[in-house]
C-alpha cells in the first residue's frame, strides 16, 4: 500500500486527470489531497465534480478512500455560498473564475458541492505519526490544541519556521523547535515552492511542502510518502493556453 500526498489542484481538472493516471493508482493506495481544490484554472466546477465520484467509486469498488483536507480557498468559496460574501482579495486571486463559473451552473450541483465543502473535508490528518496539513499549524502542543481551527489552512509559520532552521541543529538540541518534534514528517500545500523558485517538492527540516505553483506557472505534483516518488503534471498552465490562472 502506499500513501500519496497530492498538492494544490486550483481548478486545474486536466491536469488533475494526467497526474493520477502518471500516478497508475490502485485499490490500496491511500491518496491524500491537501486541500485548495478551487481558484486559478477555469475547471473548479469539474474538480470539485471529481472529487466527490472519486470517493464515491472508490468506496462502491471496495477501495481504499481518499481523503480531502480544506485549503483557505475552499473555505472563502463555502463562505460565499452561505453568505454570498465576495472577499475583494478572494476575487483577485482566482475566486472571480470559481464565481463566474458556478453562476452558470444549476442549484443542485451547488447544493451537493456546498455539502462537500461543509461536511467532507478534513482540517488535517494524521497517518503513522506523519501530519497532513494544508498549511500547517502554530501550536506547540500541535493542532488539536488550535484556538481557531482553521489555522491549519491558513498559517504559513511552521513551513516558515522549517526553511529558517539551521539544518545542523540536532533534535535533542534543546533549542529545537517543539513543533517539528510531534510528527516524524509533514507535508504541506499552500506555499508555492515557486517562490522559491522551484517546480519540485522541496524539503525542509521535517517538513515537505508539494505545493509547486500548480495556479501559476508549475505543475500539479504529487508524492509517495513511504519512498519519496514523487509525479507530476506537465505544467498546469499548458492545459489552459488561453487563461491567466493566478499569474
Amino acid at each position: 500500500m502506499r500513501t500519496i500526498a497530492i498538492g494544490d489542484i486550483h481548478g486545474g481538472y486536466k491536469a488533475l486527470l494526467q497526474l493520477l493516471d502518471r500516478i497508475n493508482i490502485k485499490g490500496d493506495d491511500h491518496l491524500i489531497f491537501l486541500g485548495d481544490y478551487v481558484d486559478g484554472w477555469s475547471q473548479s466546477v469539474e474538480v470539485i465534480d471529481f472529487l466527490i465520484n472519486f470517493k464515491k467509486e472508490r468506496k462502491e469498488n471496495g477501495h481504499l478512500e481518499p481523503v480531502y483536507l480544506m485549503g483557505n480557498h475552499d473555505e472563502l468559496l463555502l463562505n460565499y455560498f452561505k453568505t454570498n460574501q465576495k472577499n475583494n482579495s478572494w476575487l483577485q486571486h482566482g475566486g472571480q473564475i470559481t464565481v463566474d463559473k458556478y453562476k452558470a451552473k444549476e442549484p443542485t450541483t451547488i447544493n451537493k458541492h456546498v455539502e462537500f465543502l461543509e461536511k467532507h473535508l478534513l482540517p488535517y490528518f494524521e497517518k503513522d505519526n506523519n501530519g497532513f496539513f494544508h498549511a500547517g499549524f502554530h501550536n506547540l502542543k500541535g493542532p488539536k490544541f488550535e484556538y481557531y481551527s482553521n489555522i491549519t489552512y491558513w498559517d504559513r509559520s511552521l513551513w516558515e519556521l522549517a526553511l529558517c532552521l539551521n539544518p545542523e541543529l540536532s533534535v535533542e538540541n534543546e533549542r529545537y523547535p517543539d513543533r517539528l518534534k510531534l510528527y516524524n514528517e509533514i507535508f504541506i500545500g499552500h506555499t508555492p515552492t515557486t517562490r522559491l523558485d522551484s517546480f519540485s517538492p522541496i524539503n525542509a527540516a521535517n517538513v515537505w511542502n508539494i505545493d509547486t505553483g500548480a495556479a501559476y506557472k508549475g505543475p500539479l505534483t504529487a508524492i509517495c510518502i513511504e519512498d519519496k516518488t514523487v509525479w507530476q503534471s506537465d505544467p498546469v498552465h499548458t492545459f489552459y493556453p488561453n487563461e491567466k490562472g493566478r499569474n
